[in-house]
């Protein structure tokens, strides 16, 4: 059985995990059900974002999705400072990268580097896509 003075040892053992902590403004530690994101309509698709902030490592992190009515483009092909994947789920497409269309279904994953040309157009069916931005 554990003695008193044990007890008053633990915050000293519980300090170092305070290092890893997320610190006030951060993104915290923790599972984000799709049911309960907010779902942001437009006329091209339906927006959730589940996560948006700085992390330890990282000046800002998004990580959300996308589903991509029929025919339809968020925009058309732009630049940003973050750097990005995205990762279609469902539905067929085109993704244009740095000057390059690509076809995209299922499986298929993008990488683009900041400030490099990118889109996406969905094909005769809705697409679905997760995307990861971030500036380090």
């Amino acid at each position: 059985m554990p003695k008193r003075r044990d007890v008053f040892k633990l915050p000293a053992f519980l300090a170092p995990m305070a290092l890893f902590a997320a610190k006030p403004g951060e993104l915290q530690n923790t599972v984000v059900d799709a049911a309960k994101v907010r779902t942001s309509k437009a006329p091209f698709g339906e927006l959730k974002i589940f996560f948006d902030g700085p992390t330890e490592q990282l000046k800002s992190m998004t990580g959300g999705s996308l589903l991509l009515y029929a025919n339809q483009e968020p925009h058309p092909p732009h630049s940003h400072p973050d750097e990005e994947f995205m990762l279609i789920t469902e539905g067929t497409g085109e993704m244009v990268v740095d000057g390059k269309t690509y076809k995209v279904g299922p499986g298929s994953m993008m990488y683009c580097a900041a400030n490099k040309m990118h889109g996406i157009k969905a094909g005769p069916k809705n697409l679905t896509f997760y995307f990861y931005k971030w500036k380090a």
